[in-house]
Order: C-alpha cells, then sequence, then structure tokens
C-alpha cells in the first residue's frame, strides 16, 4: 500500500512517498528558496555569449542566472550507444541573440547557471517523447523479448516522421489503444508548444512547466499502487484535485487534513532524521557513509562492530550484502543522482563480487529513476549513475 503525504509547515513543504509505513522518497521545498525548481521547464532562450574554447554558450531564458548549453545539446541528438566526435564549432552553430527553444536539464545553484538542451524530451505515463529525432529505445527493466517487441513495434507503428521515443517500464503488458493515447496526448503537447516557439518573438520565455513532484508521482506509479495522498493545506488539496481531474484518475483518494501535522501523524520523524544523517548504521553492526561532493557522491561500507562468526570473506560479503540493499534505499530515498561510487569492503571471490552487482542491480529496480551499474573498477569501486525524480530547493 502506497501512501503521498503533503505537509506545509511554514515555507517548508515535505512530500513524502510510504510504502507500508516505510518511508521509501523524501523530498522537500522551501518557497522562498534563493533558486527554484526548473528542471524540465521548456524555454524560450536567447544567446547571450559564446565561450569558443569551452564549445558552449550562455543564454537568458529569464530566470536568475543566465544559463549553459553545450554544443552537443545543439547538435540534432545522436544515440548516446554511438560514440562520434563532435567536430562543429559552437559558434559555427548558434549566434549572438539567436531564439533556441531548450528544456532544463540541471537546476542552477549558487555557482553554476541551469543547464539547458535543444533535446526536448516529454514525459507520459507511459512513454516519453523525444521530437525532432528518430531513436526509440525500451526499458532495460523490461526484460521479456517477445514484450519488448511487441511494445516496440505499437510506438514505431504510431510515431509521427521525425519522432523518437523512450518506452517506460509502466508500459510492460498495457493494451495498444492505451500507448496509442499516451502518444497522441504527449504529441498535441509538443505541437502546442512549438507552435508557440514559432510565433513569439526573440524574448525569453516559460513555454511549459513540468509536473510538481506530486505530478510525478502520480504519473510514474500504477493506479492501482496509490491508496489515498494526504494533505494539509488546502491550495495544494485543491491543485491536486484538479490534476487528477485533468489526468481522468478516480480511483485515487485524496483527503484534506486541514493544518494537521502529518509527519507526526505518521511517525515520520526518525526515518527523515536518518536519511539526513551521513552515517547510518547496518542491522549487522556494519554502516555505511554518504558523502556528497560537487563531482560525484561517494559512499563507503564499513564493518563496524560486525566480526561474523565465520571465514573472514564470509563476513565481508555479508556487510557488503546489507549495506547494498541499504545504499539502493538511501539512494532512493535521498533522491541522489549523477556518478556514485560505492567503496566497498575487499572481496577476493569474482562470485561474491558477482552476487553483489547482481543484488545492486536487481534492487534497484524499485527505483522510478533511470540507473546504470557500471560494475567494479580495478581499484575495486563499484561505479553507478542514477538520474534523480527531482531536484531540491532545500
Amino acid at each position: 500500500m502506497i501512501e503521498i503525504v503533503v505537509n506545509k509547515k511554514g515555507d517548508l513543504k515535505t512530500t513524502a512517498l510510504i510504502e507500508n509505513g516505510i518511508l521509501e522518497e523524501l523530498y522537500e521545498e522551501e518557497k522562498e528558496s534563493k533558486y527554484n525548481r526548473n528542471e524540465g521547464n521548456i524555454y524560450i532562450g536567447i544567446i547571450k555569449d559564446i565561450i569558443p574554447g569551452m564549445q558552449a554558450a550562455f543564454l537568458d531564458i529569464g530566470i536568475e542566472k543566465n544559463s549553459f548549453i553545450h554544443v552537443k545539446d545543439v547538435l540534432p541528438q545522436v544515440d548516446e550507444k554511438v560514440e562520434k566526435p563532435i567536430t562543429a564549432k559552437i559558434e559555427d552553430v548558434v549566434k549572438p541573440k539567436q531564439k533556441l527553444l531548450v528544456q532544463v536539464q540541471k537546476d542552477s545553484n549558487d555557482k553554476k547557471g541551469a543547464r539547458t538542451t535543444t533535446h526536448i524530451k516529454l514525459t507520459g505515463k507511459y512513454i516519453v517523447l523525444l521530437p525532432r529525432t528518430d531513436i526509440i529505445t525500451i526499458s532495460q527493466k523490461i526484460v521479456n523479448e517477445k514484450e519488448r517487441e511487441r511494445l516496440l513495434q505499437i510506438v514505431k507503428n504510431k510515431l509521427p516522421k521525425n519522432t523518437g521515443a523512450i518506452i517506460r517500464t509502466i508500459a510492460e503488458q498495457q493494451k495498444e489503444e492505451v500507448l496509442i493515447k499516451d502518444i497522441e496526448q504527449l504529441q498535441e503537447k509538443w505541437e502546442t508548444i512549438l507552435k508557440r516557439f514559432e510565433e513569439s518573438p526573440n524574448k525569453q520565455e516559460l513555454l511549459y512547466t513540468s509536473p510538481t513532484i506530486v505530478e510525478k508521482m502520480i504519473i510514474d506509479l500504477p493506479e492501482d499502487k496509490i491508496d489515498e495522498i494526504e494533505v494539509n493545506d488546502k491550495e495544494e488539496y485543491n491543485k491536486i484535485k484538479k490534476t487528477l481531474q485533468k489526468m481522468k484518475i478516480t480511483s485515487i483518494k485524496v483527503e484534506l487534513k486541514d493544518k494537521e501535522n502529518l509527519i507526526e501523524k505518521h511517525e515520520l520523524e526518525k526515518q527523515i532524521e536518518k536519511s539526513k544523517q551521513r552515517k547510518i548504521w547496518l542491522n549487522c553492526g556494519g554502516f555505511i557513509t554518504i558523502d556528497p561532493t560537487e563531482a560525484l557522491v561517494a559512499i563507503d561500507v564499513n564493518s563496524g562492530k560486525f566480526t561474523g562468526k565465520s571465514s573472514l570473506e564470509d563476513t565481508v560479503y555479508k556487510v557488503n550484502y546489507e549495506a547494498t540493499i541499504e545504499i539502493a534505499k538511501q539512494l532512493r530515498l535521498r533522491d541522489i543522482g549523477g556518478i556514485i561510487i560505492i567503496d566497498y569492503i575487499d572481496m577476493q571471490k569474482q562470485e561474491n563480487k558477482d552476487k553483489i552487482e547482481k543484488l545492486l542491480k536487481e534492487t534497484l529496480k524499485q527505483d522510478r529513476a533511470k540507473t546504470q551499474v557500471e560494475g567494479f573498477t580495478k581499484l575495486n569501486l563499484m561505479e553507478m549513475t542514477r538520474k534523480h525524480i527531482c531536484s531540491h530547493n532545500s
């Protein structure tokens, strides 16, 4: 049973996804944050400065800082699996004062402006539409070959020319008409955005706002999995009711608990506090530490108080096993994105390394975010990436 809780207290809005009483996802947003959440928004941007040495340009999209765009994000989108060197020069691709249709890939912070791209993605319940490209891919979490072929065929037959798509995990076993309807709605949305862009003067403008955190949860999760949504603020309650009506969803119950502290009601204080700690203890007595840096997130696994009762290799494997399950949980709970390096306790047996890698991949299947496990490096570090669900304002 999944419950979504939206709790407002002063300027802080906390959105929690709870499954069988366990806090699985947590998002905190501050109303008066210096930097607003813009990731996923689509803008008209105006080129301000071209930086040949960086193969990039800065553009004004109407937010607090000029945004950054790299030449590869201006050139036509190519399949990520096919690596080709970029020979085009940024100064030949864009010109000062040029109007561009861009989407925010990564929000701005106190050091950098937002990262943008012309490779637009519009996310539906079952399909992610990729206008202006013919790339069609399918979620790796769908493993049945027959089902993969069926889904690919449906999408290929329905997509307009020069339009690609990503088939999402939730599309598995869905009826053809449901998938087609999703594509049609996304295509209609894209045509509206494109028309506004073409008709608009050379001036920065917001053309499309990405879904809110709650909207994203409703889109990403099967309707029959969400038991109810509880809200303690009337304005938020009305927004969610309006969203459900717009999406024609009647099965999800929304309850207004006006001004009640829902964090206390669901006894989430300790779980929220744990989600912010650097050190997380494991049941076996070992622990993990999570250290975000500007370039990556480093996770260290330690044996702590656990000494084990059998061989050293078995003891190490048990700690690494428990750590893997906890790491997958923490990545989702904290919405950690980007490059992640896990420093496991060294294992001598290759079969144990393989088991840990397999366990990590299996456990990450519960995550709504896109993850990619690259495996152990020569230095025995596990490399992986995760695309975070939402950016944080806090």
